[in-house]
């Protein structure tokens, strides 16, 4: 038999955490082996920005658990932990767990306990067992008196903590973080927000943040040597940190443009896909959905009209409004149905134009002015075509119409980006197909269709969509698509596929010609001269919208980019119900780039972000 010191020089040789068994029976007469198990645990992976602040974190916590039936001191308590009267009871409160959800009966049986005055009530919120979080002090001095407080416990664990209290839909959550969250959302309301899940960062990578435990079975001697294994060993992989391409500064600084309003702000470096801010409005603090205690909180979330959960430049689809009238023209330039000097009548029979403008002679002034019938003419031709003599011209719009939204869907719409994040919408283009199903005939003319020329009907992009256009055209056309992780660990690299290359099928030429356009729409008559930063040195190159609204205001949107010679970042802002884009999207966005490219702000537009989370520059008297 081993002696004593050969099983403990045995044991302190592990690495890990592990154990050894009795002697193995294969050990030979002169040495016998000990079947040891080794265990490697990985630390899960941290969040940082691009200038590497930390984001989130699996940190220590403390939980104290109150059980049922245990009566004490409630009065020392709160002394020992340094908490005024009644802050344990109150507390205790707001940590309980979530009631049920309410009976659900047949609507006739419903309709008769109601005549009655009989309804079945909502169980009551279940009172024990109540979990406090405390710190690492208060559970300190709870230990040193735990003796004091039978029945009492304090549970000590890793959870994921956050550094920041922005950018919550891109941090994300684990669901194992959020179980209590996640129970609310599929019950609540007879699970009417469950499909707002979604994990972000968090729950993308989660894989990678994890890591995978490691368990080694060495057989070993007494002086710790190995001699082979005796069961199959699980490779250990650490925890990946992620390196995430958000600016921290930036990011809180759309988020405290946009205030309380709902609508998105998506701002990404054009040359890379980097996302830079991602601003869904209104927005929460990230740890509401997973901290302790903080069940009522998660209540008014989900409960919330304004729906702050939704994750709306991912996860939310709509008409982009004059926005897409670039796509169309540069669209209309590849297919040679207009040359860029094409001039067309401000014809107001055709459709509506809000801005008092001239005659646009050419696609520039078109853009300048945002002239709506100007693009109507424009898709028409594409649609429409030059029929020859006797031509079936319903073949000719339906081959038209293909080509079109073929070249559209080059640009990364109707179809998911691949963006890292869960859930990301495709938006959608509609083919021939539909519109034959959705007029009932093959025979539909352009004028039922025409809608597409300004951006509206059934055309729908979200907001990540729409800022990747926009960096397609500062590229001139080609896009590498749009993700939050620039680096996994220490490779300094983001996954492969966000290194592809995506080129649209329109030449760089025709989207050239864009861009004297959309620098003219910063200049004086311009509908984004607003948004304009020639005072310090910057030349903006965008495009406002107005997006039609049938059940109230309507919305405000701009996407622009800059410098438009050498483009540092794209910025996509999309408000809901702030009427014209040029007079709240459009400065904005401005703001945004002056921020991050000059790092402040000049006085002469400092006053407007405290005007812009209210309303738009000309409710302020500007």
């Amino acid at each position: 038999m081993p002696t004593l010191a050969r099983i403990i020089r045995a044991a302190l040789s592990l690495a890990a955490l592990g154990a050894c068994s009795a002697p193995s029976p294969v050990a030979g007469p002169a040495e016998e082996l000990y079947e040891c198990r080794e265990v490697y645990q990985p630390h899960r992976g941290r969040l940082y920005d691009r200038h590497h602040q930390l984001l989130a974190a699996n940190e220590l916590h403390y939980t104290l658990t109150l059980p049922k039936g245990r009566p004490f001191d409630t009065v020392a308590f709160n002394q020992l932990m340094g908490w005024p009267a009644g802050a344990l009871q109150a507390r205790a409160a707001a940590a309980r767990p979530p009631a049920g959800p309410a009976p659900q009966l047949p609507p006739a049986l419903a309709d008769s306990l109601a005549a009655l005055g009989k309804l079945p009530v909502a169980p009551r919120p279940q009172r024990w067992p109540v979990q406090l979080p405390l710190t690492a002090l208060e559970a300190k001095a709870f230990r040193r008196h735990a003796g004091e407080f039978p029945g009492l416990g304090v549970r000590r664990q890793r959870e994921l903590t956050y550094a920041t209290t922005v950018a919550a839909p891109v941090l994300g959550y684990t669901p194992a973080a959020a179980q209590q969250y996640l129970w609310l959302a599929q019950h609540l309301e007879r699970g009417r927000f469950y499909r707002l899940r979604s994990g972000g960062v968090e729950g993308y990578y989660n894989a990678l943040l994890t890591g995978r435990r490691g368990a080694y079975h060495p057989l070993t001697d007494g002086h710790g040597h190995v001699h082979g294994r005796w069961a199959a060993d699980t490779i250990f992989q650490p925890g990946q940190d992620l390196h995430l391409s958000l600016d921290l500064k930036l990011q809180a600084y759309a988020e405290r443009l946009l205030g309380e309003r709902r609508g998105y702000i998506v701002a990404l470096e054009p040359s890379t896909g980097e996302i830079l801010a991602c601003v869904s409005g209104p927005t929460y603090d990230p740890a509401a959905l997973t901290a302790t205690g903080r069940n009522a909180e998660r209540r008014a979330l989900l409960r919330d009209e304004d729906m702050p959960l939704l994750n709306r430049p991912a996860l939310v689809a709509n008409p982009p409004g004059s926005v897409f009238k670039l796509v169309n023209a540069a669209v209309a330039l590849q297919l040679g149905a207009i040359p860029a000097d094409t001039s067309f009548a401000c014809d107001q029979s055709l459709i509506n134009c809000v801005h008092a403008h001239p005659r646009a002679r050419n696609l520039t002034m078109a853009l300048k002015y945002s002239c709506n019938p100007y693009f109507y003419q424009v898709l028409r031709a594409v649609v429409n075509g030059r029929p020859p003599a006797g031509a079936d011209t319903s073949a000719l719009r339906h081959a038209n119409l293909a080509a079109w939204r073929r070249t559209v869907k080059s640009f990364g719409l109707d179809t998911v980006l691949g963006v890292d994040v869960p859930r990301e919408r495709p938006g959608f283009l509609p083919t021939p197909a539909y519109y034959d199903h959705a007029r009932g005939t093959t025979n539909w003319k352009f004028s039922s269709i025409h809608s597409l020329s300004i951006g509206q009907g059934e055309i729908n992009l979200t907001g990540l969509q729409t800022a990747n256009v926009l960096a397609i055209i500062a590229n001139r056309g080609w896009y590498l698509t749009p993700h939050f992780v620039r680096a996994i660990g220490s490779t300094g690299r983001p996954l492969a596929r966000f290194l592809d290359v995506h080129r649209t099928l329109v030449d760089s030429a025709n989207l050239a010609a864009l861009v004297p356009g959309m620098v003219a729409a910063m200049q004086r008559g311009g509908t984004a001269e607003l948004a304009s930063l020639a005072d310090v040195g910057i030349t903006v190159a965008g495009k406002t919208g107005t997006v039609q609204n049938d059940e109230g205001d309507d919305h405000a949107t701009f996407a622009g980019f800059a410098p438009a010679s050498k483009p540092k970042i794209v910025v996509a802002v999309y408000i809901e119900n702030a009427g014209f884009g040029g007079l709240s999207a459009a400065p904005c966005a401005a703001l945004l780039m002056e921020k991050y490219l000059k790092g402040h702000i000049a006085p002469k537009r400092k006053r407007w972000e405290k005007w812009l989370r209210c309303g738009d520059l000309a409710s302020q008297g500007h």
